[in-house]
């Protein structure tokens, strides 16, 4: 597994616990609660993920309330809205990142830990979020 897919992995967890346990930055961020190395650069992208994430996050939970079908916020289980919030600050504030990669990371994330129907969830969701990007860009 790639350095990037353990860190995505990491955080879209550590968002997971936040949700859950309202745990503090801080604590999200030393990893002690991974029972293994996951190395320096997959921390270190992890942070940024989870701290960029947490600070805009009313912006990243505003596209994701503009791209429900037939769907509430709150109905949103808690592991789809932590992959959809990584994955979302991707899409938004990471311009190095292609946006399929991001979308595709996402989705294998969602089949991994999500409902069976999850990734197909999570990638019309991330989906129509690049395609307002696109067409509101000059």
């Amino acid at each position: 597994m790639g350095v990037r897919r353990k860190a995505r992995i990491a955080a879209f967890q550590s968002l997971y616990a936040w949700e859950c346990s309202g745990s503090a930055v801080d604590d999200l961020v030393r990893f002690d609660w991974i029972d293994h190395d996951i190395g320096r650069e997959a921390r270190d992208f992890a942070a940024m993920l989870i701290v960029g994430t947490l600070e805009r996050l009313d912006e990243v939970d505003d596209h994701i309330r503009g791209h429900l079908k037939k769907w509430s916020f709150g109905r949103l289980g808690k592991v789809d809205l932590a992959i959809l919030r990584v994955a979302v600050y991707a899409l938004i504030y990471q311009g190095d990142v292609p946006s399929a990669v991001t979308i595709d990371e996402a989705v294998e994330i969602a089949k991994k830990f999500g409902s069976p129907d999850s990734f197909r969830f999570v990638n019309g969701v991330l989906d129509g979020i690049r395609r307002a990007r696109l067409s509101s860009s000059p």
